[in-house]
Parts: C-alpha cells; sequence; structure tokens
C-alpha cells in the first residue's frame, strides 16, 4: 500500500488516501459471491456508498474497524460477506464510465468523513486542559441568557439629592460693602452678624474683600511681620482724649480716644481708681527715636523683644496707648500689672472695645514681652468675641501667622 505525500497537508494526505481506497475498492475483481453473467445488478444506494467509504477508511493503516462485518484483511483477497462485497459486486456490473463516477463520488464522501475524524481526533486529544478551558459558569451563562432585571411596576428609585447652599461671605451683602467703602467699621461688623461672624468670616478667608492691612480700620493687624502700609502712616482723625489725664501731649483716633475717656470714667466710678496715660500716638520719625534709644541702652535683640521698629508700631496706628495708674501722681507702666486699675482693666477693658495686645506667655506668637499697660483698640464688638472666644493675641484671632520676628 502507497504512503500518501508527505508533503501534502494532513487533510489533503487523507482525502488522496481516501480517494485511492475507493478507486481500488471499485477495481477489485468480483468476489464468489458475485452475480453472475448477466444477472441483474441491483442499483447503488447512497447507504450503500457511505457503507463503502467506512470500509475504506478501514482499511488505512492502523485504523480500527468500523464494524467487524465491514473489515476484511487487507494482505489477503478473500472477502467476508457485507456490505462492502455487495457494494463490489454491484459496481463491477456498471458500465465503466459510471464505475468511475461512482468512484469520485465515494472519494468525496470518503474525504469528508476523513475530514471529521481529523477534527474529532482533535479535539479529543487535548485532553483535559481542553476540558478545563472549555468549564463555563453556569451562573454567569443563566445571567446573561436571562437579560436584565425587569422594572418594578412603581419604577427605578430616584437618587435624593439634597441642594447644599453656597457659602455665604459678607462681601456679597450691599449693606457690607457699602459700609466698607464709606469707612464705618462699626456699621460693617454689624452687617457681617457681628464681631464673632466677622472674625470667622476673615479668618476662614470668605471676606476677601476685608483687608486686615488697611490702617485706617480698626481691625488692622501690624506687627513685626506686618508693616503699616505706607510705613510713615499716620491717622487723619486723631484727637485727644476728654477728661484723662495725659503724661504727654499724645493723641488717639477718634474712636479711640472716646472709648478710653468712657473707661476712665467707669473704672473710676467702680471705685478702681484714676487711669492715666503715658503714651498714645507716635508718628513715623518718632518712633524712629524712641526705638533708637532702646537699641542704645540694650542692643537690637532687646530693643526688638520690648519697642517695634518704625513703621512696624502699633502706636503709630493711632489705636493703641500705655496706660498708668493714678493715686494722686502717676506711676509706671511696670506698677499697672499689681494696680487695681490694671486688675480692673483686665476684666472690663473688652467692654469699651480694648485688648491686652501682649499678654503673658505670648511673646512667640506677637514678638513681644507682656506688657498689661498696652492697650490696643479694636472696636466693642469685635472685642468681645475676643474676650468670649478666650483668644490671647490678634494673629489667632484673625488665623494669621506668629510673627515673633522681623
Amino acid at each position: 500500500m502507497t504512503s500518501p505525500d508527505p508533503e501534502l497537508s494532513p487533510r489533503r494526505a487523507a482525502r488522496a488516501e481516501a480517494e485511492r481506497l475507493a478507486t481500488a475498492a471499485l477495481s477489485l475483481p468480483a468476489a464468489t459471491s458475485s452475480p453472475a453473467e448477466g444477472a441483474p445488478v441491483e442499483p447503488v444506494t447512497r447507504r450503500q456508498l457511505r457503507a463503502a467509504a467506512t470500509g475504506a477508511i478501514a482499511m488505512q493503516p492502523g485504523a480500527a474497524p468500523a464494524r467487524a462485518d465491514a473489515s476484511a484483511p487487507v494482505g489477503g483477497r478473500s472477502e467476508r460477506s457485507g456490505p462492502l462485497s455487495s457494494v463490489r459486486a454491484a459496481l463491477a456490473a456498471l458500465p465503466a464510465r459510471r464505475r468511475r463516477r461512482l468512484a469520485i463520488t465515494a472519494g468525496c464522501a470518503v474525504a469528508a468523513v476523513g475530514g471529521l475524524l481529523l477534527i474529532i481526533g482533535a479535539v479529543a486529544g487535548s485532553g483535559a486542559d481542553a476540558t478545563a478551558s472549555a468549564t463555563v459558569d453556569d451562573a454567569a451563562l443563566t445571567a446573561a441568557a436571562a437579560g436584565p432585571p425587569a422594572v418594578p411596576d412603581a419604577g427605578l428609585p430616584v437618587p435624593e439629592v439634597s441642594a447644599v447652599a453656597a457659602t455665604a461671605t459678607p462681601c456679597d451683602d450691599p449693606a457690607f460693602t457699602a459700609a466698607l467703602a464709606a469707612g464705618d467699621d462699626t456699621a460693617a461688623i454689624a452687617a457681617a452678624g457681628g464681631g464673632s461672624a466677622f472674625r470667622a468670616a476673615v479668618a476662614s478667608g470668605i471676606a476677601p474683600c476685608v483687608s486686615l492691612s488697611d490702617p485706617d480700620r480698626e481691625w488692622v493687624v501690624v506687627n513685626k511681620q506686618r508693616p503699616l502700609d505706607p510705613i510713615d502712616y499716620r491717622a487723619g482723625d486723631l484727637i485727644m482724649p476728654q477728661n484723662v489725664r495725659a503724661l504727654e501731649d499724645s493723641a488717639l483716633r477718634a474712636a479711640a480716644a472716646n472709648a478710653l475717656t468712657a473707661m476712665v470714667k467707669a473704672a473710676s466710678d467702680a471705685g478702681a481708681g484714676e487711669i492715666g496715660y503715658l503714651s498714645a500716638f507716635r508718628s513715623y520719625s518718632t518712633q524712629q527715636s524712641t526705638y533708637a534709644g532702646r537699641v542704645a541702652v540694650g542692643g537690637v535683640a532687646e530693643a526688638d523683644r520690648e519697642s517695634a521698629r518704625a513703621g512696624y508700631s502699633e502706636h503709630q496706628s493711632g489705636l493703641a496707648v500705655d496706660i498708668v495708674p493714678c493715686t494722686g501722681s502717676c506711676g509706671t507702666l511696670d506698677d499697672v500689672a499689681a494696680s487695681p486699675q490694671g486688675a480692673w482693666v483686665r476684666e472690663h477693658a473688652w467692654e469699651f472695645g480694648f485688648i491686652t495686645r501682649y499678654a503673658e506667655g505670648r511673646e512667640s506668637v506677637s514678638g513681644y514681652e507682656p506688657e498689661a499697660w498696652h492697650q490696643r483698640y479694636i472696636g466693642p464688638e469685635l472685642a468681645r468675641a475676643y474676650h468670649e472666644g478666650g483668644y490671647t493675641t490678634l494673629e489667632e484671632f484673625f488665623g494669621l501667622p506668629a510673627a515673633p520676628t522681623y
């Protein structure tokens, strides 16, 4: 038996071999059981051709017989009775042209069957790995076949969306901005909702229209990191406080001067004693001289702890005053902390709009040693918020960084 051309593809080789076997089957001599000469021959049916093709494939080397009755020894000429021998006998009685046509048809059938067997063999030969890879998630298939869930009669749930109001800012209030434009600090703070609301808005950054650097405002913050602007600023509404003992001719801005007058009277009426003052407004040039005198005595480092450089002094703003206790004659700045006047001021100064600007233990924030005598005017509403909030520095009050050094 001739082997297929090894250069052919497996499919073409199988087809060629099947055609060869079918043609060989047609050319085999009739068996002893073949019909006699001249006997009628039954037509060849499609079933018989399929059986012939199966038998032809079974003749290939290494192929297992399809059925016991369709097998025959390849090496000999003796045949068992069965479909293959009957077909051979029927085909032998046909004319040569008819046999060739049937051979082509049988070859095509054999090729088709051979191709199918090759495919089956390839699939079967893939082994356990192929079986494992073909495993399908039954739950996923079921869900995919079922499709999306049905919409309930009530419809799909609608998410609840809550409207969030935009953060309110005083700068959007016409009354507030009008008060700012008019320079009326008291009206601006009232329009913002009071001292605490104003402070919160400024400290949180939602009131950008409020400047803590404007020297004309009662809330201006002056420290070693925040000089006055302009550096030689001089307030235009400076007046002398009425009915207050002044140890030197030194004025204050009008609102601060009037508040000092009221506070001194209230302290006297409460039996705390008389309050006078040593110094209030200092001009840029005066502050230069004052600072230079401190440097001459104790050096720059010591001077910076107790005196501001020109342009960085709260006294230059016209909103700060250094008070002294007076009993007949007036004492010194160092006498304030232990005096009845000093104790009363610590408790009640905020009611008149004043705060003790440089408190005990806050040098790392304010930049200065404690000064019980240094009272800074910020207005009654802000002073109340400062007092009730427990603040000890303006830096913390307005959310500003500490300013211990220049």
